[in-house]
């Protein structure tokens, strides 16, 4: 008998082919591709967790314990530590500079709030996102961490919200699915001049996002484009067994088109 998963994502498939082209087009084949790409990894990480439980294996936030649904995105590759890799070395980066405090904007249920809470054990998180079910789970999952004294969930977040941490030594981290260009304006937050910044930019929803964000921030800070790159990691051996397609499958993060991050520091 088919999972409940797997009914759902069946349904989701036969709603894709009702009124294929003949032939089917690129575009919809792609979107069939990746309804039945989701599945599989959906699949995928019910099976970490069958071996490991809802425990992140590897990265910067290895031993947290996690979610066993995400509320946002692909959930197997954060559960391996691969998740976002290409930000590594920039999280390490700001933690070993000395930070007071992150600004955590569109936080979902809460992979960086809480991951950075334990990364950074003397930094408080300000959380926020307008999903009342996401701000749930980031609380839930801090409490699952020990760290809810640090880590402070709210809602929705206003441009002008950065005032507030002006003078501190701060990270900003905003993936906010194209509303960035809306809460990054330093026109109505000029303390962002002197604040460490880590932003998804997201032209698929909002055109020309990461190009008016480079503008406003390139005079006051030394911006580096990250984009997505091949994942390398240590597998365990349950997914070292599995075929390759698998493997591609356990950190694919569901992106639709590339999503560059944009890492500013104030210029000196």
């Amino acid at each position: 008998m088919a999972s409940a998963l797997t009914t759902h994502f069946a349904k989701l498939a036969q709603e894709r082919t009702r009124g294929f082209s003949d032939p089917p087009s690129v575009v919809e084949l792609n979107n069939l591709l990746r309804v039945l790409g989701r599945w599989r990894s959906r699949l995928l990480a019910n099976t970490y967790i069958a071996h490991h439980g809802a425990r992140i294996l590897g990265g910067p936030f290895a031993g947290m314990e996690y979610v066993s649904a995400a509320t946002e995105g692909a959930l197997v590759p954060r559960l391996l530590g691969t998740y976002e890799s290409e930000l590594h070395p920039h999280l390490q980066a700001f933690a070993e500079a000395g930070l007071d405090c992150v600004v955590d904007v569109g936080c979902a249920e809460g992979y960086y709030a809480v991951g950075l809470a334990r990364m950074m054990s003397e930094v408080t998180v300000y959380a926020y996102d307008i999903d009342a079910k996401a701000r749930a789970a980031c609380a839930g999952l801090a409490d699952k961490n020990s760290v809810s004294a640090r880590v402070i969930v709210g809602g929705e977040f206003a441009p002008d919200g950065f005032q507030a941490f002006a003078g501190r030594r701060v990270l900003v981290m905003v993936d906010a699915e194209g509303a960035e260009v809306d809460i990054l304006q330093p026109a109505l937050s000029p303390a962002l001049a002197g604040m460490n910044i880590i932003v998804e930019t997201h032209d698929l929803f909002r055109s020309g996002a990461l190009a008016t964000l480079v503008a406003r921030f390139a005079p006051t800070h030394d911006i580096v484009r990250v984009d997505q790159q091949p994942k390398t990691f240590a597998m365990p051996p349950w997914l070292a067994e599995l075929p390759h397609l698998d493997q591609l499958l356990a950190v694919w993060e569901w992106r639709a088109q590339p999503t560059p991050w944009l890492v500013m520091t104030p210029k000196p």
